[in-house]
């Protein structure tokens, strides 16, 4: 009786076992790498991209770099900078950085921009501190539209010869790295944001748009107290003036999308010439420093031999071994810090190619002259230029439409 007792326990304990058994293979089957999905996990699916493309993608504007050069051109040569390839870098720094958040997808429409007045909703200001082929430095500072800094950093990175050991790298930037770093942490930052943070940029981005046309009628929507603008209230998407305005940022940024071909042909223009001088100038770099070391080695080898040589000749042994070894000794230190001078002249040779290396991309980076024509205005000169004619027709635009009767 007991023994089928205790069997029966085991046949119902086996059976539960079996039964959790079969219960957690159904309940992990839908997890499975391989084969298709259950219809929970695409409607889970669903739901994140649901809720990733509720948030809005903020515009990010991208202000030509700061160049870093110093007020006395005097401090050109001793920092070894040349100013025309450092504008040229200004540019193609902010067109590489705009590729790096273009691929990132997180952000609405990213634009390269003559100086920080443009219109958008995310401001990225960068300044070059240092960039001689081997070295690049940059300072970036991210400011929203309502005023709030989102990163204040300085980033650096240092090229090294395995990326030109390295045949797959022809043809690529070595700076690249730090315009992903760059992009990386502007994303980091977003994250942080709330979508209805967000939102509200968007709103204070049009808002501040109009208060450039008329503060009065615009700035009553936000508060403006604190350090940064905060939105109190929103006005009607039917209000005709709210309107107007909006209508008149899109023209904006219609003009600033044809400005963007204008740093892509830029950038691609002056492609072959710069990523030769980055090479170029790596090498010079490198070489300048082993002849400089090289130099100095040889120097004070020199100075010790020809100390010793006046030590043996000093010494009371007047034997014409030690007086032979003074004398080549001597001779033999001689050399070498002829030889030293030598390695220093050589160092200032490969200094003076730097310098015609900048010399000759200057001659390839001076200022474009491009012409843009946009309905009944005509603007003419660089794009600084342009864009502040563009800003004005805008401005006349904006008043004939609230005074109809005033002819443009």
């Amino acid at each position: 009786m007991n023994n089928k007792y205790y069997t029966a326990k085991k046949i119902i304990a086996y059976t539960l076992i079996f039964s959790h058994f079969l219960v957690g293979c159904a309940t992990t089957g839908g997890t499975s790498k391989v084969g298709p999905r259950s219809s929970s996990s695409y409607q889970e699916k669903a739901a994140e991209v649901e809720t990733a493309s509720a948030a809005p993608k903020l515009d990010v504007i991208i202000p030509v770099f700061d160049p870093g050069l110093s007020e006395s051109e005097e401090n050109y040569e001793k920092e070894g900078i040349w100013p025309e390839l450092r504008r040229a870098e200004a540019n193609r720094f902010a067109f590489k950085l705009k590729q790096a958040l273009d691929n990132s997808n997180e952000f609405g429409a990213v634009r390269v921009t003559p100086d920080e007045t443009a219109s958008g909703d995310l401001y990225v200001l960068g300044k070059i501190i240092e960039s001689d082929g081997q070295d690049v430095k940059l300072k970036l500072n991210v400011v929203d539209i309502s005023g709030k800094e989102w990163v204040n950093s300085t980033l650096s990175h240092e090229v090294t010869e395995a990326f030109y050991r390295n045949s797959r790298n022809q043809g690529k930037d070595p700076y690249d790295p730090i315009f992903e770093e760059a992009a990386n942490k502007i994303i980091e930052a977003l994250k942080k944001r709330s979508t209805s943070e967000l939102d509200d940029l968007k709103y204070i981005a049009d808002l501040q748009f109009g208060a450039s046309f008329n503060d009065a009628a615009f700035m009553e929507y936000m508060n403006t107290e604190r350090n940064h603008i905060k939105l109190i209230s929103k006005p009607s998407d039917d209000d005709p003036l709210f309107q107007r305005v909006k209508a008149i940022r899109v023209r904006e940024q219609l003009f600033v999308d044809n400005l963007q071909q204008n740093y892509v042909s830029f950038s691609q223009n002056m492609d072959n010439s710069y990523l030769a001088w980055q090479e170029a100038s790596f090498t010079e770099k490198k070489l300048r420093k082993e002849a400089q070391t090289e130099g100095i080695l040889k120097t004070l080898g020199g100075i010790a031999l020809i100390a010793l040589a006046i030590a043996a000749g000093s010494d009371n042994d007047s034997s014409v071994a030690v007086e032979t070894a003074a004398v080549v000794g001597g001779i033999g230190g001689a050399l070498l810090i002829a030889d030293g001078f030598k390695s220093r002249k050589e160092a200032k040779f490969h200094k003076e190619a730097i310098n015609e290396l900048g010399e000759s991309i200057n001659l390839d980076m001076q200022p474009q002259v491009i012409s843009f024509e946009a309905e009944t205005v005509e603007l003419t000169g660089n794009i600084q230029n342009q864009f502040k004619q563009w800003r004005a027709f805008l401005q006349r635009i904006y008043e004939q439409e609230s005074t109809p009767n005033t002819e443009l």
